[in-house]
């Protein structure tokens, strides 16, 4: 069964407290999901009109389980706690096995 990966770029943080606010909830919930945080942070160099904020990676055992875990209760608590304090995108996409 193939992988799944959670790409997540920011495009601007307008609000940390809400950031964090989001992240003390949004781990918790990843990883009760099966969800393994592989990058989280700053890029250490950005190329080809990418923006220097903040990206994170979480690897899934399985596509289902990825979108799942999105649509979970416990995640659904962190988004509505990030509100409006980012702007992202998040991008599931299907990796090797």
């Amino acid at each position: 069964m193939a992988r799944a990966y959670w790409v997540v770029t920011y495009r601007k943080v307008k609000d940390p407290e809400k950031l964090a606010a989001y992240a003390k909830l949004a781990g918790p919930a990843i990883q009760s999901q099966g969800g393994k945080f592989l990058v989280r942070g700053t890029p250490a160099k950005t190329f080809e009109g990418g923006l220097n904020e903040r990206t994170v990676v979480s690897e899934w055992p399985s596509l289902e389980q990825a979108i799942a875990a999105y649509e979970s209760p416990a995640y659904k608590e962190a988004l509505r706690a990030l509100g409006n304090g980012a702007e992202r995108d998040i991008r599931i996409v299907e990796g090797p096995a």
